[in-house]
């Protein structure tokens, strides 16, 4: 593995020969939870994305060839000028910097997340699926499993007694059994506004698709309406997931036997599995990864958690357990090691 000071000299050469400019130079634009990072740069008065994969820790084949994918669907993902896959390097589309968490507002949201949902219905009637991996039984538990070990027992000290590991697992089974009841169909898996872009053409542009899986109907719609990082009134959701549903019935996707009242049960137990499993996650990131920057989001991914849930009488044991051991502590705090 390079030096970080040989990986950047590596990354500029490769960049500057590419657009052919020896003169150009390379700032970031960002990174996110995986090991890739992104660098932006100006040639012939246009901006250019490099993305940085090294291929030992983050192979960026499953990127390039899922975007190849996504664009024939009519997708906007970034456009690849040119790659370097030994090294690990792609020089992309620059999609610009305007991400659609911070221009959320009440104004815009309608046309905002319209444009997303019709985005997501191109990718759930146009992209085949049944050759991507499983969201089957064995990814649901594993998902839910990483909350019991990163935030009850790593964050909050708190090993689940015997019987508390019967309430969890009731609990996950209640949650599993409604993702494999619904349809499959393609899911991002990460479709939410830090991964949205507003574009002038074909918006929105869309990015981090790489682990693309088959899965619950409901799992991308429930990333980009119940958000990690913004709420929305409960009333509103709801609405836009009815709008959902009634695009779907549209395009002969689903048929009227899926009521209004079941499509919502799937939607917000399934935005449930990614809640409880980014609660985990987010202190994973953390205690094993070294990355602090999701912390300050876990307060509202655990309000979504516990608000979803007791509505559902099945899951009244699940809340109180999560309240027994979470309530009155700052969640945003680091356990001391």
């Amino acid at each position: 593995m390079s030096t970080v000071p040989d990986r950047a000299a590596a990354r500029l050469a490769w960049t500057r020969s590419a657009l052919g400019d020896d003169s150009l130079e390379l700032a970031s634009a960002s990174s996110d939870a995986s090991f890739r990072s992104y660098w932006r740069t100006h040639h012939d008065g246009k901006s250019w994305v490099v993305m940085d994969s090294p291929p030992a820790l983050e192979d960026p084949r499953p990127w390039l060839s899922m975007g190849t994918r996504l664009a024939a669907a009519g997708i906007h993902v970034p456009a690849v000028h040119a790659t370097d896959l030994e090294q690990g390097f792609l020089l992309i589309e620059d999609l610009g910097t305007q991400l659609y968490l911070p221009a959320l507002n009440d104004d815009s949201a309608d046309r905002l997340y319209a444009d997303a949902m019709d985005a997501l219905l191109l990718m759930q009637t146009r992209m085949e699926h049944a050759d991507l991996p499983l969201f089957d039984h064995a990814r649901l538990v594993s998902g839910l499993e990483v909350m019991p070990e990163w935030f009850l027992g790593k964050h909050l000290g708190r090993t689940p007694t015997c019987h508390e590991w019967d309430v969890l697992e009731a609990a996950f089974s209640v949650i599993i059994r409604n993702a494999l009841e619904q349809p499959r169909r393609f899911v991002h898996r990460d479709y939410h506004s830090r991964n949205l872009l507003i574009v002038e053409d074909n918006n929105p542009g869309i990015i981090d698709f790489q682990g693309a899986l088959s899965g619950p109907i409901t799992y991308d719609l429930a990333s980009l309406l119940r958000d990690a990082y913004i709420v929305w009134p409960r009333e509103r959701v709801e609405g836009w997931v009815e709008s959902y549903r009634q695009r779907l019935l549209k395009a002969n996707v689903i048929d009227e036997k899926i009521s209004r009242e079941r499509f919502l049960r799937w939607f917000d137990l399934t935005g449930l599995h990614r809640h409880i499993r980014v609660l985990g996650q987010f202190y994973r990131l953390w205690y094993r990864d070294g990355k602090p920057g999701y912390l300050a989001d876990v307060p509202r991914v655990y309000h979504y958690v516990v608000s979803v849930a007791e509505r559902y009488p099945e899951l009244a044991d699940f809340v109180a357990l999560l309240k027994r051991h979470a309530e009155g502590r700052d969640l945003t705090q680091v356990a001391a090691a």
